[in-house]
């Protein structure tokens, strides 16, 4: 099989391929270290919350005239604030305060997206902000992706030890004088920052599969949390880059001059490294048994 049999006519030449290439990477390795955390800790619903709700930041960004990247960024850590403040720090108010938040995000969204169709005759900008659109976004913004990414990441490296203690023994975090609730709050923005960051590239309503799935994945593999997060950033660039290149190679498929959203290739792809995954642990696991 030749080279252009698998790489569509001037994939590696595109800027826009190549933008969503480098943002993708930094996207996905960012989404692997937030993402083993945010599967130990239990906290899906909250990442899930957080990414619906940055809809509203989207779609306020696009009525300001602004990158929706700042509207994501914004609105989930005015929602990450907010949900710290009504109680996500006690396990038993996590799912009330996220709640609550949700519905007032949710809200927020519906407003601007009807105010964004009603005044424009634009445009995509709905679809562009729930399901993402990667190959539209501009070089300019990877220098500003590159720069949140790495302080999450930084944030994340820091706090390793206690964050992973808070993580899997609170009573035994507090216990040795480490406060829990200002680590789960340093988190909890490191999140709201990494499913902005999501969002940017697969949509509000998909980035939870970036953050979840490849991390899932990885905890599959590796029961160390350093171990997985690298593995989740992989797995996760590897799938991203193979739903760039589907997604461009679509456009030559038939029927021609449509190309299938990136979004959907990358989450597909997570999805079958999930279960490949869990077939590889149960087959280890039966030999372990089995000796």
């Amino acid at each position: 099989m030749s080279i252009a049999a698998i790489f569509g006519p001037g994939f590696f030449s595109s800027p826009p391929v190549q933008t969503a290439a480098a943002i993708g990477a930094v996207v996905a390795v960012v989404a692997g270290a937030v993402g083993v955390f945010t599967v130990l800790r239990g906290q899906s619903f909250a990442s899930e919350a957080l990414a619906d709700i940055s809809t509203t930041g989207g779609s306020a960004a696009y009525l300001a005239g602004v990158g929706p990247l700042w509207g994501f960024a914004a609105v989930t850590l005015a929602a990450a604030a907010a949900m710290e403040l009504i109680g996500v720090q006690r396990p038993r108010g996590r799912d009330l305060a996220t709640g609550i938040v949700l519905g007032a995000g949710l809200g927020l969204a519906a407003l601007f997206l009807y105010l964004e169709t009603v005044s424009s005759s634009a445009t995509g900008a709905t679809v562009t902000i729930i399901f993402g659109s990667i190959f539209t976004v501009p070089g300019s913004t990877l220098p500003l992706v590159a720069a949140l990414g790495g302080l999450v990441v930084a944030v994340v490296l820091t706090l390793f030890r206690p964050l992973l203690l808070c993580s899997v023994q609170p009573e035994l975090a507090a216990a040795r004088g480490i406060s829990v609730r200002r680590i789960g709050a340093a988190y909890l923005a490191a999140l709201a920052v990494a499913v902005a960051l999501a969002a940017l590239m697969i949509g509000t309503i998909l980035s939870t599969a970036l953050l979840v799935g490849p991390a899932a994945t990885a905890l599959r593999l590796t029961r160390t949390p350093g171990r997985a997060m690298a593995l989740a950033g992989a797995i996760g660039v590897l799938a991203t880059w193979l739903g760039i290149l589907l997604a461009y190679d679509s456009y030559y498929w038939p029927p021609s001059g449509h190309s299938w959203p990136v979004s959907f290739f990358v989450v597909a792809l997570i999805v079958v490294f999930y279960l490949l995954a869990g077939a590889f642990a149960g087959r280890r696991d039966e030999r372990a048994e089995a000796r």
